[in-house]
């Protein structure tokens, strides 16, 4: 009788046994699977610093606003003002007393350069009532070639959204729309007017 109660107990033990070695695996299979979760999230967390060079980048020149043209002209902004430098578009050009004409050099970058558009070269650049040997270029700190005239690097403002404006004209005491002959426009600021057009 004693042989015949082993048999069961043995069975119930083997048993047991089996059942915690599932057990046992399962919950290894629960931790193997914890680190399949966490490579997510090192990606998750990878994926900002891939994120990080370009947004440090983009606050470079990648961000800076430029303005291209392919032709300067000498436009009579009438009203006693005289003839100012405009781009292709008929928009008013601006030199800054922060730069240098002897060396040509562009004060104007970072954020400047987002108010400040420089204007750069497309092309042969052509001159209409501006002497074309007043023209030429500086090579600004990003490696781009911005636009000269009489050695002032030349710029559009961003406040001037037509033709014919000259918002930027006597900003901060600094900013001047540019003559033919690249001298600074001596005219006083330009508050109230919302420029002309034609």
């Amino acid at each position: 009788m004693n042989r015949q109660r082993t048999v069961p107990v043995a069975a119930a033990g083997l048993a047991s046994t089996l059942l915690l070695a599932a057990c046992g695996s399962s919950s290894d299979n629960a931790s193997s699977t914890s680190p399949g979760n966490a490579a997510p999230v090192a990606t998750a967390s990878s994926a900002p610093a891939t994120s990080a060079p370009a947004d440090s980048g983009d606050s470079g020149s990648g961000d800076m606003a430029m303005a291209a043209t392919t032709m300067l002209m000498a436009k009579d902004m009438g009203g006693g003002m005289g003839s100012m430098v405009t781009d292709d578009k008929g928009m008013t050009l601006y030199r800054s007393d922060k730069d240098q004409s002897k060396p040509s050099m562009s004060m104007c970058t970072g954020e400047c350069a987002n108010t400040w558009m420089p204007v750069m070269a497309k092309g042969d650049v052509q001159a209409m009532g501006v002497e074309k040997n007043l023209l030429g270029s500086v090579d600004r700190s990003d490696g781009m070639k911005q636009l000269t005239l009489g050695g002032w690097p030349l710029y559009r403002y961003i406040g001037d959204t037509k033709a014919g404006q000259m918002n930027g004209q006597g900003k901060d005491d600094k900013w001047f729309a540019v003559t033919p002959s690249g001298k600074k426009s001596a005219m006083k600021g330009m508050e109230g007017m919302q420029g002309m057009e034609g």
